[in-house]
């Protein structure tokens, strides 16, 4: 059943099943794998889901526990290619459509096709 509110809680849900495509994704996924590894539940991709939950959260909800720069750890990836984005957007749309009703599944949509040229914009990519 698709969420009808916004929730730490189903953002975490929201996140949980985003990622677990994006590893099975020959695009995106071996961008993730090389920095992260293959199992979510490593001590690298626990920290990172918890704070995608955050950074989804404070621009949801306002929630304060978001400590970090979402753009940083994009410069020291190499290779990203609008291909990548479209990809990553496609994944997250598809996500978004699974767990939440379609008016809350479009505010998280418009922001991060926002979020996502800025960072196409600030890493040069065509």
């Amino acid at each position: 059943m698709q969420a009808q509110e916004i929730t730490k809680e189903n953002i975490r849900t929201m996140v949980n099943t985003f990622y677990v495509k994006i590893l099975k994704d020959e695009i995106v996924g071996p961008f993730f794998i090389a920095k992260l590894g293959d199992d979510m539940t490593n001590e690298h991709w626990v920290p990172h889901l918890d704070l995608l939950v955050n950074f989804w959260a404070s621009i949801a909800l306002g929630d304060s526990d978001y400590r970090g720069n979402p753009f940083m750890p994009h410069t020291q990836l190499g290779e990203l290619k609008r291909e990548t984005f479209e990809q990553w957007l496609t994944l997250f749309s598809e996500t978004l459509d699974e767990v939440y009703i379609p008016s809350i599944a479009a505010q998280f949509k418009e922001r991060s096709i926002i979020i996502a040229g800025n960072f196409m914009r600030n890493l040069r990519i065509a």
